[in-house]
């Protein structure tokens, strides 16, 4: 059954398995509804065209049905083309796609975390890995999702960062002055350009690296993330 456009909502899978012979269960981030898993019945039998469409970085207009956890997807159709990842543009890509796995509540709606992703997705079709946007993209999603990092402001004093200064991330609480030979010391020039989204040299990447790496680590608990380790084997 094809449904009008108007009754579908944008989507993008962001994972997708075999479940039982001839069907598939595929993990849809949704602009309108948010994440959640849904079954897609008969997949594997109706051809190529099915199997092109149903994987991730392609956006979609999808239906579904269903009270339950688990929905079944009942329409879906294309609504661009596929975004072409290749090489470390396409870890990138698994990496945003796990993330959004591991982080999402499922059902929990982040309609500007999706336009964020997807104006990503082009991103690195079209220009392949920025690492500042990557950088971004983190900051966002921790924003969206209620853990945004107070950069702008030292926590115990309470006085604005100054960029000649050095800083330490400190959970729950924000950044606090450090010595410079603190081994998570983070000059104050790196959070005000992450601020900014005016990240420059490298030294100021692999600060903000640093940071958003210890931050995510604490929501994302002890399980490593695996599409990291494609960039190790890169």
């Amino acid at each position: 059954m094809i449904s009008s456009a108007s009754t579908l909502s944008a989507a993008f899978l962001l994972h997708r398995r075999d479940y039982s012979n001839s069907s598939l269960l595929v993990e849809c981030f949704t602009e309108q509804q948010g994440r959640f898993p849904a079954v897609v019945k008969g997949a594997k039998g109706r051809g190529k065209s099915a199997s092109g469409l149903l994987q991730p970085f392609v956006p979609l207009l999808i239906g579904w049905s269903g009270r339950g956890e688990v929905k079944t997807l009942t329409d879906y159709e294309a609504a661009g083309r596929l975004f072409q990842l290749s090489g470390k543009a396409l870890f990138c890509g698994f990496y945003l796609n796990e993330l959004l796995m591991r982080l999402l509540q499922r059902n929990d709606p982040h309609e500007r975390l999706f336009h964020i992703y997807r104006r990503l997705l082009n991103q690195l079709s079209e220009n392949g890995v920025d690492e500042a946007a990557l950088r971004y993209f983190e900051l966002d999603m921790l924003h969206e999702l209620g853990y945004g990092i107070p950069l702008t402001m030292e926590h115990i004093q309470g006085k604005p960062v100054e960029a000649d200064k050095c800083y330490q991330f400190v959970q729950d609480h924000g950044v606090i002055e450090c010595p410079a030979e603190n081994e998570h010391a983070i000059r104050g020039q790196t959070l005000l350009s992450l601020e900014s989204r005016t990240l420059g040299g490298s030294a100021e990447q692999r600060e903000a690296r640093k940071l958003l790496r210890t931050v995510l680590g604490f929501y994302l608990g002890d399980k490593p993330l695996k599409s990291r380790e494609l960039f190790r084997h890169a």
